[in-house]
């Protein structure tokens, strides 16, 4: 019986249960023979307890009781084991539906979080940029008060207020800027500072911060770095600097004057700058600017003749005899002759330098904006302020208070800009020049509220323009990304912090095509994405600082001839906008598209901008601005009047308004219900002609652009624009500002009401450009110079826009460039191209040859680059077209030039000794056109050729 009981278990083929059974038997058994054991579990314990009990009766009982037991616990286990097993199943099955859940649920919570945070950053870089917007407005309050509490200067109590109210604003704000570098970064960034030497001691800087305190004053040559202007108060006037402290600390004060470490130009140009450089540009060794500036001091003296026993007294290119009552200027080797007026012809000697002005320019308000051919160029920042750039100078412009801050610390045209996620600093990228070191290709980074440059990277470092630039997000903003506009395309990656010129960590060729556009992924961190000519390319930087790229693969989709515009979802998707007017979506991590939308523009999508709601507004070159939500479907659309031109920029501004920039230069604001309006315009050709209106805050601008357009300085805005059909040569008012006489490139000129904008009369001069147009004193005569070298006399009428002709003046040698009528109207001297000047007698319409009857004349206005009052104008080794404009304040105490250089300078008038000193201007990146002084001699205008901008100055 134990033989059958012990093969029972095989029958049933069970090997689990046997297993347990004998497992469970041996068990029973041994606790019978030894009671310390425990029954393991309650199955056990019954099936051990049942062998005891059978273990008095009889063996077939016994065996029967068993074999019953053992059949009926077989089929228990089966069934219960059956049961787990797909207890068990089920189990397993509900587990994973939980995981897959809970995965789903944890990246949406992921997301979440992430969305959450960079909200917060947002609100915190708000608080932060408010608090120190709020410091430097108070700084600015404290300068003013100090500037104008009526202390006696004897008081040693003055300069001690003034210092510690300065210091304790100062001190402030870079507490707040150091203070957020550290929290953002882990350290304090490296700072470039504008003190021509870095090396100077820590007492000798803090001393000279003190010393200079001054209101921002917006010139790159000035006593400050930067610009503010309020409209329509002006805003409070700088304090002078200490001459006393300038002539000890040469190395430390920043005064009006070129770039000291371009030696050459110093050496051309007799300027403030050759004795004294504050450029906020790199800075240069304060040994090397003292040789420079001690070098220029001896040129005064030792280039100029006239000592001992010498007949006559010359100089490089002024020469003038004892006995004669004239000077010889020499342009480009010839001669021009010059006669002094019969006051100074016994006292006059080209040894005396004249000095610089004791005013200074400082720079009111920039018009204009750059969107003709620059991308990513606008945004709004927590302060309220908009940032964007025309020319060399960068704008901070509040809508709301109608003011403007400006970085002016550029040396040539700004092509790219990007902002920092913590939304306080900026990086600018400029093009290259032709003068040297500071006019090299380079980025910019600095503060957006103190405007204080934190660094210069790259100076030497890149051969073309900075065409696109972008910090990083997902590491917030600790490298920047650069493209190189040379003809290999070179991206570069900086840790922008390191150094003063910024460790370049890799850089690589990009594409033989241009490049649109360089973004940084905002969630992972080390993608970047670039967009351009026939690609979409996506980078992974690793951390031993290689670049791996992955091109875009369109697959079956129509492939672009251009990438145009790129943004991303909140989950961190790329969105792409093309040529053809299609919108990608790349899902992230891939190169391959997942949604495609086809046509949403008729042309080039050039602007994508993602929404905080979600939804993405697109423009596009068709003119339109499209609404999608956060599921790209269509939401709304908005047309762009045709005249300001077609969509290159959107970004988000104040809740739910837009900042539009356009392809005609023009910046609108506005939203999908209320619609749009202007708030910044511009020209977008070379702007050659400038009037200033003569009774009221009104100037009429000119370009090649065909835009006729009236602005008023103080609202600083247009009043009103007109396309005349032809392109712009020359402009000017009638002396009552009731018309506008236009002059065109083809021998034409037109008269425009000043009001109206109505045109009232056509005339026609000779089928060559009318260069120049000047009105007698007297509103008697109007006088046109041609490049037919002719110059056009006409009567005025008691009708405004009623001209009898008289003849035209024959005598010139090349075409007429500069014109000025005498005081009495009785006399006309002009310039033309090869450097004649000659006077005219316009009622005759004869050249006056009798230069005694012309050297004691005053005139009317100064235009007129070659005569005796601007003999000092003109810098040593200089060409005859390097100067273009030049004018005179209506009290005569200042000449204003402009040049090819992209500088404006501010002389003493009359300008007539050879050494003259003056303070010079940057702001324009090209040859300034034009420079003319408003009605109240205190503004002055300035206009950018090829930068079509122009700048407002104010005489402080």
């Amino acid at each position: 019986m134990s033989a059958a009981v012990s093969a029972e278990p095989a029958v049933t083929g069970d090997g689990v249960t046997a297993n347990n059974f004998n497992n469970n038997n041996s068990i029973g058994n041994s606790k019978n023979n030894n009671n310390d054991h425990e029954p393991r579990n309650n199955g056990t314990y019954a099936f051990g307890t049942i062998l005891e009990n059978s273990s008095n009766n009889n063996s077939s009982s016994t065996a029967t009781t068993v074999v019953s037991s053992r059949s009926s616990m077989y089929s228990n286990s089966s069934r219960s084991s059956s049961y787990h097993t797909q207890h068990l199943k089920s189990a397993y099955g509900a587990s994973e539906e939980m995981l897959e859940a809970e995965k789903a649920g944890l990246v949406e919570r992921v997301n979440d979080l992430e969305r959450i945070v960079l909200e917060q950053k947002d609100e915190i870089v708000c608080l932060k940029s408010t608090l120190a917007d709020v410091l430097r407005r108070l700084s600015t309050i404290d300068n003013n008060y100090d500037g104008n509490k009526p202390l006696d200067s004897n008081s040693p109590n003055s300069s001690t207020m003034s210092s510690k109210s300065f210091r304790f604003s100062r001190n402030t704000i870079t507490r707040l800027n150091s203070s957020v570098d550290e929290k953002r970064f882990g350290r304090v960034p490296s700072r470039v500072t504008n003190s021509p030497s870095r090396n100077m001691s820590t007492s000798k800087a803090s001393s000279l911060a003190q010393k200079a305190i001054h209101h921002s004053n917006g010139s790159l040559h000035s006593d400050s770095m930067s610009s503010h202007s309020i409209s329509p108060a002006p805003s409070p006037s700088p304090k002078q600097p200490n001459m006393a402290n300038l002539a000890a600390s040469v190395g430390g004060i920043s005064v009006a004057g070129a770039p000291a470490g371009v030696a050459g130009m110093g050496k051309r140009w007799s300027s403030t700058g050759d004795f004294v450089s504050g450029s906020p540009g790199p800075a240069v060794n304060s040994t090397s600017i003292s040789r420079f500036s001690t070098k220029s001091l001896l040129n005064l003296n030792s280039n100029l003749g006239g000592g001992g026993g010498s007949k006559h007294h010359t100089h490089a290119y002024v020469q003038r005899k004892d006995d004669d009552d004239f000077l010889k200027l020499y342009i480009s080797g010839r001669p021009i002759v010059l006669h002094l007026p019969e006051a100074q012809i016994s006292t006059y000697e080209t040894t005396k330098v004249q000095p610089t002005p004791n005013r200074r320019l400082r720079l009111d308000w920039v018009y204009g904006y750059r969107g003709k051919d620059c991308r990513s160029n606008l945004y709004q920042l927590p302060t309220g302020e908009m940032v964007y750039f025309v020319a060399a100078v960068v704008i901070l412009y509040n809508m709301d208070e109608q003011s403007q801050r400006h970085y002016v610390s550029h040396t040539d045209d700004v092509k790219s800009l990007a902002v920092h996620p913590n939304k306080l600093l900026v990086a600018t990228g400029q093009c290259g020049g032709h003068e040297g070191r500071e006019t090299w290709p380079h980025i910019r980074v600095w503060n957006s509220v103190s405007l204080v440059t934190q660094n210069v990277i790259g100076m030497g470092e890149f051969t073309g323009a900075i065409n696109c630039l972008s910090f990083s997000r997902a590491d917030s903003g600790t490298i920047l990304a650069a493209i190189d506009d040379s003809p290999d395309k070179i991206i570069s990656i900086w840790d922008w912090q390191k150094k003063e010129n910024g460790k370049r960590i890799t850089e690589t060729k990009c594409s033989v095509d241009t490049i649109v556009a360089v973004e940084f992924h905002p969630l992972d961190k080390g993608q970047i994405i670039t967009i351009g000519k026939n690609h979409i390319a996506f980078w992974s930087l690793d951390h031993n600082g290689m670049l791996y790229k992955r091109m875009g693969v369109f697959e079956n989709r129509e492939k672009p001839k251009y990438v145009t515009a790129i943004s991303f979802t909140p989950t961190g998707d790329v969105v792409t906008g093309d040529s053809n007017g299609n919108i990608s979506i790349w899902a992230r991590g891939t190169n391959i598209i997942s949604r495609f939308l086809k046509k949403v523009h008729e042309g080039s999508v050039f602007s994508i901008c993602s929404l905080r709601n979600g939804g993405f507004v697109s423009g596009g070159k068709d003119g339109r601005l499209v609404l999608l939500d956060d599921l790209m479907r269509l939401k709304a659309e908005q047309l762009v009047e045709p005249h300001f031109g077609a969509v290159r920029v959107v970004a988000q501004g104040k809740g739910s308004q837009l900042l539009i920039g356009t392809t005609k230069n023009c910046i609108l604001s506005g939203d999908f219900t209320l619609g749009l309006v202007p708030i910044v315009m511009g020209h977008t050709d070379l702007l050659w002609s400038l009037a200033s209106h003569p009774q009221v805050a009104q100037f009429v601008t000119g370009g090649r652009d065909r835009l006729l357009q009236l602005w008023d300085s103080l609202s600083h805005s247009v009043v009103w624009s007109k396309d005349i059909g032809e392109p712009i040569q020359s402009v000017q008012f009638s002396n009552t500002g009731d018309v506008i006489i236009v002059g065109g490139v083809s021998g034409r000129w037109m008269v425009f009401d000043t009001f109206t904008r109505e045109l009232l009369a056509v005339y026609q001069d000779g089928q060559d450009v009318i260069q120049t147009i000047k009105f007698s004193p007297d509103g008697n005569l109007l006088a046109l110079g041609s490049k037919d070298s002719y110059i056009y006399i006409y009567q005025c009428t008691k009708v405004s826009h009623r001209f009898s002709k008289i003849g035209k003046c024959t005598g010139h040698s090349s075409f007429v460039s500069h014109m000025d009528w005498s005081k009495d109207s009785q006399v006309l001297r002009t310039n033309s191209g090869d450097y004649e000047l000659l006077y005219w007698n316009p009622t005759l319409c004869r050249q006056i040859t009798n230069h005694g009857t012309v050297r004691n004349l005053e005139w009317a206005t100064q235009s007129c680059t070659v005569c005796f009052e601007t003999v000092g104008i003109w810098p040593e080794n200089f060409d005859g077209t390097d100067i273009n404009s030049v004018c005179k304040d209506g009290g005569e105490q200042f000449l204003v030039t402009a040049d090819d250089t992209g500088k404006i300078r501010l002389f003493t008038y009359p300008a007539s000794q050879p050494k003259c000193l003056s303070h010079a201007y940057r702001g324009h990146s090209s040859h300034v056109t034009a420079v003319k002084f408003m009605h109240d001699g205190v503004r002055l205008l300035s206009a950018g050729g090829l930068d079509t901008s122009v700048l407002q100055w104010r005489v402080v």
